[in-house]
């Protein structure tokens, strides 16, 4: 039997979780919607390379491509790495990015395919606050 207390609960933790999903899509207003991917969706055609370099840095560190396209990011730094959206460690700005999973020294792996226009952040889940390893997707 569901209390008063229970129902209060469930009902704050829907509207958290509503509110929490509203918050993360960072549309730059050009009008596509979200830069999330829709569940399920794969990898597009590549719009953009970044490579994280033997001195463990992302280059470029930004990026612009289109609705529908994807990029890829190539590992040449000598180790692995777990490229993740922002926010860490929810990682739930733009699940797009987090297709790349683990991505080994000398591998070369695509996002998923980008649905609609804005700004995606990304770090490596292992190292947060390392800035060489962030940047930026822009998707018009």
């Amino acid at each position: 039997m569901k209390t008063n207390a229970h129902r209060w609960i469930h009902a704050a933790a829907v509207v958290g979780l509503a509110l929490t999903l509203a918050c993360s899509n960072s549309d730059d207003g050009g009008g596509g919607g979200s830069p999330i991917s829709p569940s399920g969706s794969g990898p597009g055609p590549s719009g953009a390379t970044i490579t994280i370099g033997s001195n463990g840095a992302v280059a470029p560190s930004s990026v612009s491509i289109t609705v529908g396209q994807s990029v890829t990011f190539i590992n040449n730094s000598g180790s692995q790495h777990e490229i993740a959206s922002d926010p860490h460690p929810a990682h739930t700005s733009c699940p797009s990015i987090n297709a790349l999973g683990i991505i080994g020294n000398g591998q070369t792996k695509l996002t998923n395919s980008f649905a609609g226009a804005g700004t995606c952040s990304f770090h490596d889940h292992g190292l947060p606050d390392n800035n060489s390893l962030k940047g930026t997707i822009t998707i018009r």
